[in-house]
């Protein structure tokens, strides 16, 4: 483990690693009795949010009292629906009670060149989230399927569109989040919206090695693990 991955555990307590996290669990099989083990661990430990499917969202709110910060998706995970159907489901996600939305981009229209439909897909669900105070939107541009060039283009699309976050991938299509990828879109934006890391995050030294590379926020659906980790290894290096 490098020295700076001991400093950041030296440096960072329990409660605000917690708060880098988003606990995530968009499996298709995933039970209700999964689910409810989700939303118990955000309440021990403290995530910033739960993010789970659409169809979860009341009932979410409803078993943990208003106690969890919840997210949810919105055209997942293809981003290739009408911008009308993104904005309903940003919509109706928010009416039953999130705070968070990590909408996919339309990639097909980006890799087509479309990048007005592009920016006027995002600013749509931008535009419909905000119109009920401040929600997080998050954009998810799935990096494993552009260049490099594209990357930098698409963190300047999300910048245009009024995004508070790119993200780099659904988990779902092509790969997860790099330290190359999120160092990558960190640089690009310089400030102007923040970057989450997901897809592929599985243990305590992969989530800080992307924090350190420029990432705000890890998504995850092993949180629980994660943070486990980072106690064990924060109990030890107090130790020694």
């Amino acid at each position: 483990m490098s020295m700076y991955i001991n400093e950041f555990i030296r440096k960072v307590s329990v409660e605000e690693f917690a708060k880098y996290i988003d606990n995530t669990i968009l499996k298709p099989d995933a039970s209700i009795d999964i689910v409810k083990k989700y939303i118990d661990d955000t309440l021990k430990y403290g995530f910033q949010c739960l993010v789970v499917n659409p169809y979860y969202v009341s009932l979410v709110r409803e078993l943990s009292g208003g106690r969890v910060r919840i997210g949810t998706v919105v055209g997942f995970p293809l981003g290739a629906c009408k911008t009308e159907t993104k904005v309903y489901e940003a919509k109706k996600a928010i009416e039953d009670g999130v705070s968070e939305i990590d909408m996919v981009m339309n990639i097909s229209a980006f890799k087509s060149g479309y990048l007005d439909y592009v920016v006027n897909d995002i600013k749509a669900v931008v535009d419909e989230a905000k119109s009920y105070g401040d929600i997080v939107v998050k954009v998810i541009i799935e990096t494993g399927l552009l260049s490099d060039e594209e990357k930098v283009k698409a963190v300047e699309l999300v910048v245009k569109a009024g995004a508070d976050y790119v993200k780099t991938s659904t988990g779902f299509i092509a790969g997860g989040a790099t330290v190359h990828d999120v160092r990558l879109l960190y640089n690009t934006a310089k400030g102007r919206v923040k970057v989450k890391a997901s897809g592929g995050i599985r243990h305590v030294e992969d989530a800080i090695t992307l924090i350190l590379a420029g990432a705000d926020r890890i998504g995850t659906s092993t949180g629980t693990r994660i943070i486990e980790e980072f106690i064990a290894l924060r109990n030890k290096l107090y130790k020694e």
